[in-house]
């Protein structure tokens, strides 16, 4: 049975092949290394498949937004957000999918990709309204950060179309969620464990989703997510568009690449040449007696830092040692809560707390502006964690570095790893006290007073804010959990 796509904003209309998106084969529609701009993929990424070639020519990519005949209130949005010249993601994909073309997307975080996707699916969906429980186009992610940041990126947009967001993410109130899905929403924007609790209940149905986007897809194969992916994929309208954006593309992308995409206009940029121009990358060998010491003073520098390891309780431990020294601290990780999260968020983009302790939970799904240092404390083991840590900074054409500090048994180790991400770093040798460390990092002695982080009176529910279930709850109770609740706001 031939499918055809159909714009629904521009009525274009085209068919692709005549089956209903089954595996292809693999080598049907390959070109071994074929890729815009052609040349073979470099073997400084292991692991990568071959990109496809584009069957149907590419629309040109365009010099400003209002290039693109996008609708005039998304126009005015863009204007009123200081938005005028596209990103080169954003002038590659956005003349073909605004005409309902798939897409296959590769570039490093910050590159502008939820824009990318967001305006054609803005621009496609505006005019239209979602029945209860129905919505017309979804946003899979695999973590409730990346939600969140999607939901804020897209939310002034989507006003200006009259278009209804909702975040479905797990962690918070699955009642509001299925609630606002009842409500009737036009956009989806969840991570799939909790988008397959809501259809389970009966609160969503997919049938009707014509627009479709993975984001971050192999962070979702990373995590054990495929299996709840492709079921949700399977779901969704079946002559629907898809696009699908990634920092790395590797195996179990392909599988979502020749499933699901329909001669897709691909745009892959280069970990390695994404980087070069606005981060550095440093490697820094210590000592094992002295590492603490020197991711203190690292630590206690003018400015922002994100400090990445590898286990929640070695981000608490740090944590505490940070606060005890005098440095504004806060501990991110799986173990917290959303609310918790979501708060040690707000205080470190305010500036109110200077250093984020994070395990890879954190790797992904954070924009924070003027964020110019990442410190790999535990290296990572995979160079595509690595990759996404380090692009926590130098985002959307910002500058930024990344400190990696490694031990005597770690440096075989790491060198694999840069080879594997393309990254030929800076290595030095460094001590705690050190001018050189200093001058890498900013690092600088702690005060040694200590801090403790208290909640902000300004984030205390207003009065008759809170759910049903805490409005019925006793006060005893209550306060229970009010003394359970760690503290994120400061006082010297």
């Amino acid at each position: 049975m031939n499918r055809t796509r159909t714009n629904r904003s521009t009525r274009t209309t085209r068919t692709p092949r005549s089956d209903d998106r089954p595996s292809r084969p693999r080598g049907g529609g390959y070109a071994g290394a074929s890729r815009s701009g052609g040349g073979r993929r470099p073997s400084s990424v292991q692991g990568e498949f071959a990109l496809p070639k584009t069957v149907t020519p590419a629309l040109p990519a365009v010099e400003a937004f209002a290039d693109l005949g996008l609708p005039e209130p998304l126009l005015a949005a863009l204007g009123a957000e200081g938005m005028s010249v596209p990103f080169p993601i954003q002038a590659a994909t956005l003349p073909n999918t605004l005409v309902g073309r798939d897409v296959l997307g590769r570039g490093r975080t910050g590159s502008g990709k939820t824009l990318a996707f967001g305006l054609a699916l803005l621009a496609r969906t505006a005019g239209r309204r979602a029945e209860p429980r129905q919505p017309l186009a979804l946003v899979l992610v695999p973590t409730r950060e990346l939600a969140q940041q999607v939901t804020d990126a897209l939310t002034p947009y989507a006003r200006s179309v009259r278009l209804r967001l909702a975040t479905v993410v797990g962690g918070m109130s699955i009642g509001r969620q299925a609630s606002a899905l009842r409500g009737g929403s036009e956009i989806v924007v969840a991570t799939p464990g909790r988008l397959k609790d809501l259809i389970d209940r009966g609160d969503c149905r997919l049938d009707q989703v014509d627009i479709t986007v993975l984001d971050e897809a192999d962070q979702m194969a990373d995590m054990g997510f495929m299996p709840q992916v492709t079921a949700l994929l399977d779901q969704v309208s079946p002559g629907g568009q898809r696009m699908l954006f990634s920092a790395t593309l590797d195996r179990n992308v392909d599988l979502l690449v020749r499933r699901y995409l329909t001669d897709p206009v691909v745009h892959s940029v280069d970990p390695s040449s994404a980087t070069v121009t606005t981060m550095e990358h440093h490697v820094l060998h210590v000592h094992g007696a002295d590492k603490q010491a020197t991711t203190t003073e690292i630590a206690a520098r003018e400015g922002r830092v994100i400090m990445f390891l590898d286990t929640k309780h070695a981000v608490d431990r740090l944590t505490r040692d940070l606060l005890n020294s005098g440095v504004r601290a806060a501990a991110l990780h799986g173990g917290k809560s959303q609310p918790q999260r979501t708060r040690t968020l707000a205080q470190f983009k305010s500036g109110h707390v200077t250093v984020l302790v994070a395990t890879n939970v954190a790797a992904r799904g954070i924009h924070v502006d003027n964020l110019d240092l990442v410190v790999n404390v535990d290296p990572p083991t995979d160079h595509k964690d690595y990759l996404h840590r380090g692009g926590r900074t130098a985002r959307a054409g910002e500058s930024g570095s990344v400190v990696t500090l490694v031990t005597p048994d770690q440096r075989r180790s790491m060198t694999r790893l840069m080879s594997d991400a393309g990254i030929r770093p800076q290595v030095t040798q460094v001590r705690s006290g050190e001018a050189e460390l200093s001058r890498i990092t900013g690092a600088q002695a702690p005060s040694g007073v200590p801090v403790v982080i208290t909640a902000p009176v300004t984030e205390r529910p207003k009065r008759g804010g809170a759910s049903r279930a805490r409005r019925g709850r006793p006060a005893q109770s209550a306060r229970r959990t009010a003394q359970r609740r760690p503290a994120y706001d400061s006082a010297a």
